[in-house]
């Protein structure tokens, strides 16, 4: 790599995480750059949307920098990392910042859109250095010099065979072969981690997806009677503390899609859901499917979120494996010091997750403000992590063994703080360097045998993280 005298800034943020907060990680950032004496153009500002990222990528055109680097500030899509990915030639860098574990809302998510990004850049075959750290870490400057000088440049991660018995992976074949993915909605703009081929999918594990519109759902639940959904609010009181303190039209509405799902599952034939969750649940009809999710899960009907098949897919597969409830996690943060990882999602996982010791709450999606989320730290033990991987373009499984830790509730929603069986110095960099989608489904047990024995039933290298 030429000498980099000059970086570009794209500092790429939305307007649903916490602002200020992002404002002050930003000002840290470019304080960061600056004091590594090299040149800094671009804006230093947030780019709030895809019109003033079209226009900051504009100006930097001609501004002609040595090198392009995006803040992942907070949470994107991968539209605007694909965009500018395709408008320089110029090396091209990722820098992501963590934030605090304080049991308080996601205020960033800014690791989930370094995931994003890190699938998108990877199908696209363009390769990019990246960065986790905080702005104000005490080795800032030593990492900055290594982004910028082209010394943590991803090494694409195909994987490898596992080489073994087939018989148990084949089992787990033979029990998903013929089931049913209703998909509801098209995958959000930018989540290049959802796309897929159906045809494909069904010639490597005879799983069927069908293809139906969202407005399907909407109408279920509108049809839902009064008594089916007092039912289902009388599961939920039995399962959450808090039911009466949220709004209770937007609650009912809520729980309305459980029953929609089960309506649409007993007439199709479904055994799983790949849902377009956001933001048409809150926006068009006015209640979160989170809560319905969880009950679904329970009870063994996987429901992606994100309208994500293979997610989908892979909550099956593993379902099939572990026997017991699956849960679709996004890896939100991985922290060196502690040697952890925190595994995220809205509020979503199944009931039987929860750690005895906690007490679940009914709780509103951080973002959107809406109920009904289920609310609790995941309980401790043995888990196993895995994804059906369409990664750089090609089927592989990413598959992980780890610990889930007694930790404090990390952030709001359904999550928990666990230990990889390797060190997260490790881990990371392979997440990166393999493009690992965003999603990856989690079971209690360790599950990794049958997993590696499924890679060879399905004749798929494996990438062990």
């Amino acid at each position: 790599m030429n000498e980099i005298k000059s970086i570009g800034v794209l500092p790429l943020a939305r307007p649903t995480f916490d602002v200020a907060f992002a404002e002050q990680q930003l000002a840290l950032m470019l304080s960061a750059l600056t004091a590594t004496g090299r040149r800094i153009l671009g804006p230093d500002h947030l780019l709030m949307d895809g019109d003033a990222t079209d226009a900051a990528v504009a100006a930097l055109k001609g501004q002609a920098p040595d090198l392009v680097l995006i803040l992942q500030v907070t949470f994107t899509d991968a539209t605007a990392c694909a965009r500018i990915a395709g408008q320089f030639d110029t090396p091209l860098a990722l820098w992501a910042v963590p934030e605090p574990r304080l049991g308080d809302r996601l205020r960033l998510n800014a690791f989930c859109g370094l995931n994003l990004a890190s699938h998108a850049l990877g199908l696209l075959d363009r390769r990019f250095s990246w960065l986790y750290a905080a702005p104000d870490g005490n080795d800032i400057a030593i990492r900055l010099d290594e982004l910028l000088e082209g010394e943590r440049l991803i090494q694409p991660l195909s994987g490898e065979r596992a080489g073994g018995d087939s018989a148990a992976g084949q089992a787990v074949l033979d029990a998903v072969a013929g089931q049913t993915i209703g998909r509801l909605g098209a995958h959000p703009e930018g989540f290049d981690t959802c796309r897929y081929d159906k045809d494909a999918l069904k010639n490597l594990t005879s799983i069927n997806v069908d293809e139906l519109p969202l407005e399907e759902l909407f109408e279920a639940a509108e049809d839902v009677s009064v008594e089916t959904s007092a039912a289902i609010r009388s599961q939920a009181s039995q399962e959450l503390s808090g039911l009466d303190t949220v709004d209770q039209g937007e609650l009912e509405k809520s729980l309305r899609l459980k029953a929609a799902i089960e309506t649409i599952r007993s007439n199709g034939g479904f055994d799983a859901f790949a849902i377009r969750c956001w933001p048409e649940t809150f926006t068009a009809y006015g209640g979160a499917v989170c809560g319905p999710v969880s009950m679904m899960g329970e009870a063994r009907v996987p429901c992606a979120c994100e309208a994500d098949v293979y997610g989908a897919a892979t909550q099956l597969l593993l379902q099939a494996v572990a026997d017991a409830p699956v849960f679709l996690v996004d890896l939100v943060d991985m922290d060196a010091g502690d040697d952890t990882g925190v595994v995220w999602h809205c509020g979503q996982a199944p009931i039987s997750m929860a750690d005895p010791d906690s007490t679940p709450e009914a709780t509103l999606h951080t973002n959107r403000k809406m109920p009904l989320l289920y609310q609790f730290p995941l309980k401790p033990g043995r888990v196993s992590l895995f994804r059906l991987s369409q990664a750089q373009g090609a089927h592989k499984l990413v598959i992980a063994g780890a610990e889930m830790l007694k930790r404090p509730m990390a952030f709001t929603g359904t999550s928990g703080v666990l230990r990889f069986d390797r060190p997260v110095t490790d881990v990371l960099p392979d997440l990166i360097d393999c493009g690992l989608e965003h999603h990856m489904a989690l079971a209690y047990g360790d599950h990794i045998d049958t997993l590696l024995s499924l890679a060879d039933a399905l004749d798929l290298p494996v990438v062990r993280l």
